[in-house]
């Protein structure tokens, strides 16, 4: 039967975690606890479920932390949760019968996240695929019969697995800063963290949060290896933040930029917004329509249903 070790990073979790590990803790053959600087009780909590709980100095990194605990793991496999998941029962027993049938050439198992849309704080989904188990050791493996090559690409299997997401609170404001330092500190954000840092603002944003993310942006488009997605979504970052904040000739400069070439749904309810606020619900609600009908949302699955639903809405009342 292949073995599991559970790798967890925690802080202040309290109140969490122990719905966590008891949902976890049948299925696994080792717990590892990484704490990073908590001062409730989660490590009181953890010593009930494991002996191996370490102390790890917060590096800015949540890499950094994973990495170490998976640097204490013993087992096959290693599963990684945060403190504010958990399985049910029925979900409890598919990871129990995985671990009966699991091939050995799989290297790495995804697992449905599943966040209600109330808890979401970024995704314009309430399920997707997340890889949850690997394998702690990889095995290399030539192929083909003739020019022969490592495999290099990870055997990956889409389980029905289905794992429940409820924070306790968010952590918009924590994710954002963690951003925003990333680029105080001169470091590049990948294609994957731009899109992510874009889509929580546009999502959870504060007006403060725009004006934060605002340099970060700009960057952006300075940056002449930019693939067109990530400059259109600057440009909807920078266009709502300008709007937020009363300087219109940046957001009519911004979002004129957009809208004469391929506009999304984002752009089209901004344009909507400044229209209404400035009084003009034929022209908000014209642009709120381009968003509904002729448009694409590229950050918030909403800008492209009920927000400008909303908004036609108010303009014909």
């Amino acid at each position: 039967m292949t073995t599991f070790s559970l790798c967890m990073i925690v802080k202040d979790e309290a109140k969490v975690l122990e719905r966590c590990l008891d949902s976890l803790a049948p299925c696994m053959d080792e717990i590892i606890i990484v704490d990073t600087g908590s001062v409730d009780r989660t490590k009181e909590i953890a010593g009930k479920y494991t002996d191996q709980i370490f102390d790890f100095v917060w590096t800015g990194s949540f890499a950094d932390a994973r990495n170490f605990a998976a640097s204490k793991a013993t087992k096959e496999y290693i599963y990684t949760a945060d403190a504010d998941e958990y399985l049910e029962p029925s979900q409890q027993q598919k990871l129990q019968d995985l671990k009966s049938v699991l091939l050995p050439e799989i290297e790495i198992v995804q697992m449905l996240y599943c966040t209600p849309a109330e808890y979401n704080t970024v995704y314009n989904f309430e399920k997707e695929y997340r890889p949850k188990l690997y394998r702690r050791q990889r095995e290399f493996v030539w192929i083909d019969p003739i020019h022969e090559t490592l495999r290099l690409d990870p055997v990956v299997y889409d389980s029905d697995i289905e794992i429940q997401h409820r924070p306790e609170g968010s952590h918009v404001s924590r994710d954002l800063s963690a951003l925003a330092d990333i680029h105080a500190k001169g470091i590049r954000l990948s294609s994957k963290l731009h899109h992510m840092y874009a889509m929580e603002l546009y999502h959870s944003g504060t007006a403060e949060d725009f004006r934060q993310a605002e340099s970060t942006f700009l960057t952006t488009l300075d940056q002449t290896d930019r693939t067109e997605d990530e400059l259109r979504e600057a440009i909807c970052v920078l266009t709502r933040g300008y709007r937020l904040h009363g300087d219109v000739p940046h957001f009519l400069a911004y979002a004129m930029r957009d809208a004469v070439t391929r506009p999304s749904a984002e752009l089209c309810c901004e344009l909507g917004a400044y229209f209404e606020e400035q009084g003009d619900p034929q022209e908000a609600a014209l642009w709120y329509s381009n968003a509904l009908t002729e448009t694409e949302s590229i950050l918030d699955i909403r800008t492209s249903g009920e927000i400008p639903e909303a908004g036609i809405a108010r303009c014909r009342s």
